[in-house]
């Protein structure tokens, strides 16, 4: 029996949908299997089930995303992070509803276009909602292929998404594409883990490449190595009258159509306040003769992204009146109110570590 053989069968023998049953399985739903495979993407399963049951419960068809208000839907997303997914999701569910009657897309190339989805996404919608013979490779799939082929070739390179697309697409069982599919992905998230992999337990270590060569730690290979970008946002709440400011982000930049306290990017995160108070007369939010005084400024609160540090510090400054400056875009709401809106986690680690959606002060 030749190795991708002696693969195919083990893997399926192996295979048993109820060790790991998860509400989007089993089922042949588009529009469930799409926004588990959206809510998924950069997001571990653990952390992803209760968002996914939310949505579906207060979206039960994607006409009812599609008429979701675009806030509403943002902040039911809020805390998973990579916001663009929910803009795509809202984008793609209003061009179904709108252009396609909202029938949901039956083949590949017409769920490859809708917004916000990939080959992958597209492989798994198309094979476990409609059972067509497309491949899936996303992160499991990679380091799967890459131990037991002992594949060196660098995932992340043009050379080596082709030849693992070409691995998986011949690997595939073309008469039963869902449940292959399926099974590797589950073999990659309960067996062939990233680190700890249970080789002691896998059905395939007899014909592993990587484990016979004492190789599981290296592979699979990446080139690139993700340099981060270090950033430092000081926010300004500002007290008045029970109320406080908070803006939406629209520029082109992280955190799109997020809500966040008035913001100075500076240099550093351990300004003075009057360094701080001059970057605001500055920008012609309070004038250079305001006597405000802030609290003490906040201990510093981090956000990790994918290619940026972000560290915040926030300042709470008491207002008499209203300054003149005060941009058309900001926002008076009710300190109560903050609750309704979605912030980045940088923000909401703060007011949730201050009690502050319930209060603010």
């Amino acid at each position: 029996m030749d190795q991708q053989h002696f693969f195919q069968r083990g893997l399926i023998a192996w295979y048993q949908p109820e060790d790991r049953p998860l509400p989007w399985k089993g089922i042949q739903d588009p529009y469930h299997i799409w926004l588990s495979e959206i809510i998924l993407q950069q997001t571990r399963v653990e952390q992803g089930m209760n968002y996914y049951l939310r949505f579906v419960e207060a979206y039960p068809s994607i006409r009812d995303l599609a008429a979701a208000p675009d806030d509403e839907v943002m902040k039911l997303w809020e805390g998973l992070g990579y916001y663009s997914r929910a803009r795509n999701l809202l984008a793609a569910a209003r061009y179904v509803t709108t252009e396609l009657g909202g029938v949901f897309p039956t083949t590949y190339t017409g769920i490859l276009a809708l917004k916000g989805v990939g080959a992958y996404t597209a492989a798994a919608i198309a094979s476990f909602a409609f059972n067509l013979p497309h491949a899936v490779v996303d992160g499991n799939v990679f380091r799967v292929l890459a131990r037991f082929f002992g594949i060196s070739t660098p995932q992340d390179s043009t050379a080596g998404k082709k030849e693992f697309t070409q691995l998986a697409e011949s690997l595939l069982q073309r008469d039963q594409p869902a449940l292959y599919n399926q099974a590797i992905m589950d073999f990659g998230a309960t067996v062939c883990l990233p680190r700890n992999p249970k080789c002691g337990q896998c059905p395939l270590r007899t014909e592993c490449v990587a484990l016979r060569d004492k190789r599981i730690t290296e592979l699979p290979v990446k080139s690139k190595k993700l340099i981060k970008t270090e950033r430092f946002f000081h926010y300004l709440i500002f007290n008045y009258e029970g109320k406080v400011f908070i803006q939406k982000r629209e520029e082109k930049d992280i955190w799109l159509h997020l809500y966040q306290f008035p913001v100075v990017e500076a240099a550093r995160l351990d300004l003075d306040w009057g360094a701080l108070k001059q970057a605001l007369v500055d920008k012609g939010w309070i004038e250079e003769q305001a006597e405000i005084v802030p609290r003490p400024g906040s201990k510093s609160f981090q956000q990790l992204l994918t290619h940026q540090v972000i560290n915040a510090r926030f300042w709470e400054i008491d207002l008499p009146v209203l300054p003149a400056g005060v941009p058309t875009d900001w926002q008076l709401i009710p300190r109560t109110a903050l609750s309704k809106y979605a912030f980045p986690k940088v923000i909401d680690r703060y007011l949730q570590d201050k009690g502050l959606y319930l209060e603010l002060g």
